[in-house]
């Protein structure tokens, strides 16, 4: 998805946000155009088809999260119109994310970037994985909508909800991994990110075992040049203990990313020093990331600060980007589960065993 105007668009305070909206509706395009210096309009978005976008589609229930950067979830207004407040909302695929129980998965189709993906489970941004290159998402349910109507083999409206994979692969997945369970379609009211071991639906076993694939550092290695042109080629599951195996590894890889508390736990971190929580410039040091002369985070591991995912080092980027801001309370706690969850990947992350022969 494509904003063309995020500090107009995307906010880290909803009621900031809303704000703005409300504007959209009550000033005249070239007030709106001053006083949020938008400059000339592109070609595909300008401040009077933003401002129409908005009093047509006007309401609290549009401001939505949005996946902005790895472990930064921000607020935007989404109308899933196209070229209206935002420029390319991409409804055709966030509609499936948008105030819908689901998942999807970030990963670019050529990169500059770090290998990989990203679980992602709400609409998102186009950079919201990688820093270069326009990043894909891939949902795990296709939830019916009537601006995209879908029709069984003989002919009546489907109105249920599809799991996002081609059959006949599917079908070849699920009988080299062991799943023998029968087929059932997805209702809705799977509460799957929380659901764990044989509790998770087969798609989503699959699902995990792909996402522990792709962060299988033999894996990367062995195909890093074809992961750069393309996207990535899984191999199907060499038995179903080793499909077990690694689809374990990609559930604990997705819960943690989805910040998900049972998944994370303690976050050993402490926060120290006296001062205004101003963020000024972030750096790590002796095991101490410093936001400013006289407060640090402590006991943070090198290898947490320099982990990638992407294009983007988290550790370093979520403190950048808020340079003069006063970090809240939940802020410093968000900061502590990030910090956990980058030890915790590279843990995980080194112990998946992907057979390539």
């Amino acid at each position: 998805m494509v904003t063309a105007r995020d500090e107009l668009t995307i906010d880290m305070d909803r009621g900031a946000l809303w704000l703005r909206v409300q504007d959209f509706t009550k000033l005249a395009a070239e007030a709106l155009r001053d006083k949020y210096k938008l400059g000339e309009d592109a070609r595909d978005w300008t401040v009077e088809g933003a401002k129409a976008d908005v009093t047509v589609n006007f309401g609290q229930n549009y401001l939505m999260p949005i996946a902005y950067r790895p472990f930064d979830t921000r607020w935007t207004y989404y109308t899933g119109n196209s070229r209206g407040f935002l420029c390319y909302p991409r409804e055709e695929v966030m509609r499936h994310l948008a105030d819908h129980e689901n998942i999807s998965m970030m990963l670019p189709k050529q990169t500059k970037d770090g290998l990989g993906a990203l679980v992602c489970a709400h609409i998102a941004g186009h950079k919201a994985f990688s820093g270069f290159d326009i990043t894909s998402n891939l949902p795990l349910y296709l939830y019916p909508h009537p601006n995209y109507p879908r029709y069984t083999d003989t002919g009546h409206l489907d109105e249920s909800i599809h799991v996002n994979f081609d059959l006949e692969l599917y079908a070849q997945i699920r009988k080299a991994a062991g799943l023998t369970s029968p087929l059932t379609k997805p209702d809705g009211t799977d509460t799957f990110r929380k659901a764990t071991g044989n509790a998770r639906p087969d798609e989503v076993k699959v699902f995990d075992y792909i996402y522990g694939v792709l962060h299988s550092p033999a894996y990367r290695a062995r195909y890093a040049e074809f992961l750069k042109i393309g996207f990535p080629r899984i191999p199907f599951p060499a038995s179903p203990e080793s499909f077990r195996a690694i689809s374990e590894k990609g559930e604990a890889l997705r819960r943690l990313h989805l910040m998900e508390d049972a998944a994370i736990g303690a976050t050993p971190y402490p926060f120290h020093g006296d001062g205004d929580s101003v963020l000024d410039k972030p750096r790590h040091e002796n095991g101490q990331v410093w936001i400013n002369a006289d407060q640090y985070f402590d006991g943070v591991p090198a290898i947490a600060w320099d982990f990638h995912i992407g294009g983007y080092q988290p550790a370093q980027k979520w403190l950048k980007d808020r340079k003069g801001r006063a970090l809240t309370y939940d802020d410093i706690r968000h900061y502590q589960r990030i910090i956990k969850i980058l030890a915790e990947t590279d843990r995980i992350m080194r112990t998946i065993e992907v057979p390539l022969d």
